[in-house]
């Protein structure tokens, strides 16, 4: 087998090899995921939900470990990484209720009884990205699982070592063997088997809107589903009647957490104009004053991007931008690039294109009609926050704004037990929830008729 080379992108030193698969060991580890789940699924109810809290309490005691990988692997700060340890023990607590729980339904019929099912489709294709490698994985996984299907997941090239070791820690847990198949290698390999492969019976892809439109389109000629969670240019409204001081002060964790390299980041800032000037006089010490640097440092709020090619990317949005102020970066080895704050227009590339780095683009707007018409100006349509003392704006701006998910004086995007997912160019269907589980299975109808005629 073939292997690749993982790079710490704080000091751009290699860590390991990781094995490269090819198509012959895809398909046997989905041979290996059908066998399992077919065993998986037959399980008793609460013989799942037990398996699902000993997978949980093996990852809350490697939290520790699982976030020193993340800061080595993905230069997350120390802090921001146990945070996402152990989130995924929480989330795998939270689903395993659900083997007992997903339940159908009894519809009023004539003539005898109609119940519905909630089947397995049997084995999930999940295919995850660099940015949060921890938190998307288990958001497919755990309700996949609790829903009694097995899952077949292929982390990003650049960050596959705590997908490696959930997959461990699901075995030493006493998971079945295959139930959770870790597959490291190239998209273009691995994802493409699980878009073509039968037994691969709906796929999740967390990346690019161009590479999630190729996946959706290959799920399409085989009849299978498919939910995609894609890019974002989302905005921070801000109007003159907001606490202008607590808005601003956290306008750099809206933007500029995980370098920027968020789909929900907020990297539009709509400022309505009378209290523009004001805003940027209070936005830049929050921004000079947000600290790049070791990610192993707890008192670091950001670490560096994750290759020296994405910087390359993000840095090529500056080349005709009117910046504002900048933030400060460590200089020499590692990825590293300073917090940025540009003034745009709305037409401008840097206002409708993702940037995937710590760069923020400041817009004026003169009302809440021109507030609601300027978030909506972009293709996508993921996450959002709005910042009013006016509850009834904070609704008719909710409701106006085509985003899945928005916060009212917060940036609150994720919570486990509520649906995330984007509108437009930024995705289909939606994750996390109480829900979630059962969109990992096919309702099946049955009716059995009572009349003896």
């Amino acid at each position: 087998m073939s292997a690749f080379t993982v790079i710490n992108p704080s000091t751009g030193a290699a860590i390991r090899e990781v094995p490269r698969a090819d198509v012959g060991q895809t398909d046997a580890a989905i041979a290996r995921a059908v066998k399992a789940q077919r065993h998986w699924a037959a399980l008793a109810p609460v013989a799942r939900a037990d398996a699902l809290r000993a997978f949980a309490r093996a990852v809350g005691g490697a939290a520790e470990e699982l976030a020193q990988l993340e800061v080595l692997n993905s230069g997350h700060p120390i802090g921001a990484a146990r945070w996402e340890a152990s989130h995924v023990a929480q989330v795998l607590n939270y689903y395993s209720a659900d083997p007992e729980r997903l339940s159908g339904r009894q519809i009023p019929v004539a003539g005898g009884i109609d119940i519905t099912f909630h089947d397995p489709y049997g084995v999930i294709g999940v295919i995850v990205p660099w940015n949060f490698p921890m938190p998307i994985a288990i958001w497919a996984v755990a309700p996949a699982l609790a829903a009694g299907n097995a899952v077949v997941l292929k982390p990003a090239e650049l960050t596959p070592l705590t997908a490696l070791r959930i997959g461990e820690l699901a075995v030493e847990a006493g998971m079945p063997e295959g139930l959770l198949e870790i597959v490291t290698g190239s998209g273009s390999v691995i994802g493409q088997r699980f878009v073509e492969h039968p037994d691969v019976r709906k796929v999740v892809f967390t990346g690019s809107t161009a590479v999630g439109i190729e996946v959706a389109a290959g799920c399409a000629r085989a009849l299978k589903p498919v939910t995609l969670e894609l890019g974002g240019k989302s905005s921070n409204i801000v109007f003159a009647d907001a606490d202008l001081e607590r808005a601003v002060a956290a306008v750099p964790g809206s933007v500029f957490d995980n370098a920027g390299q968020d789909c929900c980041a907020r990297s539009r800032l709509l400022v309505q104009r009378s209290v523009y000037d004001r805003v940027l006089e209070l936005l830049e010490p929050a921004v000079t004053g947000w600290r790049v640097g070791d990610p192993a440092d707890a008192d670091s709020d950001m670490g560096p991007l994750i290759s020296a090619g994405h910087r390359d990317t993000v840095a090529s949005f500056l080349d005709d931008a009117n910046i504002a102020f900048r933030g400060s970066a460590p200089e020499g080895d590692g990825f590293w690039f300073a917090p940025t704050v540009v003034l745009a227009e709305p037409s401008d590339r840097i206002a409708q294109q993702e940037v995937f780095g710590p760069v923020l683009a400041v817009i004026p707007f003169e009302d809440e009609a021109d507030a609601i018409r300027l978030a909506n100006d972009t293709v996508y349509g993921l996450a959002g926050s709005l910042w009013t003392e006016n509850l009834g704006r904070a609704v008719r701006v909710a409701r106006g704004v085509q985003s899945g998910v928005l916060s009212v004086n917060s940036h609150a995007s994720v919570r486990y037990s509520t649906p995330f997912g984007g509108m437009k160019a930024s995705g289909l269907g939606r994750e996390l929830g109480p829900d979630a589980a059962e969109h990992f299975t096919e309702t099946k109808n049955v009716f059995f008729a009572t009349d003896e005629h």
